[in-house]
């Protein structure tokens, strides 16, 4: 595969992140990983595996009625022919109880590999930008 195979699949990966957001469901959202997926979100804890990180997902459900992603400045490189990294920043834009609007430019980073033919997130570390260097 090549860069524009890869940028494709991020594209598609990103889509179908979305469109679980959008209606903030949890099952749609865990469907996305592979079953040994390692999740780093916003809260404390790391997932490990995909019931994990569906539990993450739901542990949102009524405080986050739906949200999007934007991926920018993606940078992606090959780890193997069936996996890859895109790393970059994300706009993060939610929806809370009460029409109360959020939009976070964040870090990210997806690990995404092919599993049983469908490219799924293998690795995933979201976090806010720094406000200056931790010296």
């Amino acid at each position: 595969m090549n860069d524009d195979e890869y940028r494709r699949a991020l594209a598609t990966v990103n889509a179908a992140w979305s469109a679980a957001a959008q209606r903030w469901d949890a099952d749609a959202f865990a469907a996305l990983y592979t079953e040994d997926a390692l999740f780093f979100g916003g809260r404390p804890a790391h997932s490990i595996g995909r019931d994990a990180i569906r539990a993450y997902f739901a542990s949102y459900e009524g405080v986050i009625d739906s949200a999007s992603l934007e991926l920018e400045e993606q940078h992606v490189m090959t780890l193997a022919s069936d996996c890859f990294v895109a790393q970059g920043y994300g706009v993060l834009s939610s929806r809370f109880p009460g029409n109360r609007d959020s939009r976070s430019r964040l870090r990210t980073t997806w690990i995404i590999a092919l599993r049983d033919g469908e490219w799924r997130i293998r690795q995933h570390h979201f976090s806010g930008l720094p406000e200056k260097p931790p010296i």
